[in-house]
């Protein structure tokens, strides 16, 4: 059985959890940039002068495909790398995933990733 670890960090936080990832033996993941909110609903920004609410933030989206059994560590990598402890931190979620396959060698499950 296979998992998918997402999580929606802070953009400064990248580097340091793809590194921390990579020491954990993660050989792929996949980043999005993406926009939202959480509790801290946005913020306000000022530009020339002119105070203007920002609504969504950005943030970056990384996923990662791994066997049932790694999805906890790879969460605890990633909550432990982006973590600053402030407000916006983001959000990590696992999901089953029932089937994966490689498009080049038509492998299937674990084999795929």
């Amino acid at each position: 059985m296979l998992s998918l670890v997402t999580a929606v960090i802070k953009p400064f936080a990248v580097d340091a959890v793809k590194d921390a990832l990579k020491g954990a033996g993660v050989t792929g993941l996949t980043l999005t940039e993406v926009k939202g909110f959480g509790r801290q609903g946005g913020h306000t920004e000022t530009y020339r002068g002119a105070e203007y609410a920002v609504d969504f933030v950005p943030k970056v989206k990384v996923e990662i495909v791994v066997p049932l059994e790694d999805a906890e560590s790879v969460a605890n990598v990633i909550r432990q790398a982006a973590s600053s402890g402030k407000i916006g931190d983001g959000k990590i979620w696992i999901t089953s995933v029932d089937r994966v396959i490689r498009i080049r060698t038509g492998e299937m499950g674990a084999d795929a990733i």
